[in-house]
């Protein structure tokens, strides 16, 4: 059985405790988090969110990028967020590569040359966190008075620590 199959039947037992209230598509908190995908990091749990609480939006290494802003300002603009956090974690995939071994890696399987994309790749995690919490300052599509937080998410303990 394919794991769609398995996700298929999962879902009918999920149903019985959905419930059907409609949920406003504001969500509740006014707060959007920008994390990574890592499958370790299940960010409502984590966080104490429930359905319809927060937007989640991710990408590999959680990385701040123009359609992580896209995003971002369609969340305020269109959806009323009004707070922003930056949750990397550690071990993250995005911290076993660097750009020139990756573009190589893809030359070599892939046949294509991507020498011109950065697939911004990092080695120290909180300094990751900084400078995508600069990027959020510093772009003309944040209005200054949305609050930008940061934190590191522990994959082995699930404990945060905030990124000043």
């Amino acid at each position: 059985m394919s794991y769609f199959n398995r996700f298929m039947l999962a879902n009918k037992a999920y149903v019985s405790l959905h419930g059907t209230e409609h949920l406003p598509i504001k969500p509740k908190t006014k707060v959007a988090i920008v994390t990574c995908m890592d499958s370790r990091l299940h960010v409502a749990p984590a966080l104490g969110l429930a359905l319809g609480d927060a937007h989640i939006l991710r990408n590999a290494g959680g990385r701040v990028t123009d359609d992580m802003i896209r995003s971002l300002v369609i969340s305020q603009q269109q959806l009323g967020t009004r707070e922003i956090v930056v949750l990397h974690h550690t071990d993250c995939g995005a911290q076993t590569f660097t750009n020139a071994a990756f573009h190589h890696q893809l030359q070599r399987d892939l046949g294509l040359d991507v020498s011109d994309k950065d697939f911004l790749p990092f080695t120290d995690i909180e300094e990751s966190v900084r400078e995508d919490m600069a990027l959020l300052r510093e772009s003309p599509l944040i209005p200054d008075d949305i609050e930008i937080n940061g934190a590191i998410y522990d994959v082995d303990t699930g404990c945060m620590i905030e990124v000043i």
